[in-house]
């Protein structure tokens, strides 16, 4: 019997970061990723995000590759967003993503981060986020991951 634990924190944008996701209907969205994950056989642990991106804090099962799965996920819920009508400036979603991984002693203090998203984004913007991030997880300054 095998066994696997691949928990992701996962950031993606929206196409060209536009602030599409309107806040009063961003559960909308969320819903939307939960239900396609969870079709996918992943435990979804928190979603949440700005307007202009999610972050996602998710269990894949060994079934998927992480970009398969991506891949899936941003195409499928790109399409049932903007089959929604709820939606107006739907353009879809940004090329790429950020995903890194966690212990399961890290999940608490990941979900108060999501969680949290708007009143850190009152603070900091999500390019800058972004970076402080990828510094944090020790990708050098000088790789193209970062934006411009």
């Amino acid at each position: 019997m095998s066994f696997t634990q691949s928990v992701y924190h996962i950031v993606f944008s929206t196409k060209k970061r536009i602030p599409s996701i309107n806040i009063d209907k961003e559960r909308i969205v969320y819903k939307i990723l939960y239900d396609l994950m969870r079709k996918n056989g992943a435990y979804v642990y928190r979603i949440g995000g700005m307007p202009d991106h999610v972050h996602i804090l998710v269990d894949i099962t060994s079934k998927w590759s992480l970009s398969e799965f991506l891949k899936k996920l941003k195409q499928e819920s790109s399409y049932l967003i903007s089959q929604n009508g709820s939606f107006v400036n739907w353009n879809g979603w940004e090329e790429g993503y950020a995903a890194f991984t966690y212990s399961v002693k890290e999940i608490p203090t990941v979900i108060n981060y999501i969680s949290n998203q708007k009143e850190h984004h009152k603070k900091i913007s999500f390019r800058d986020e972004y970076r402080d991030w990828l510094i944090e997880m020790g990708v050098s300054p000088d790789e193209p991951y970062f934006p411009k």
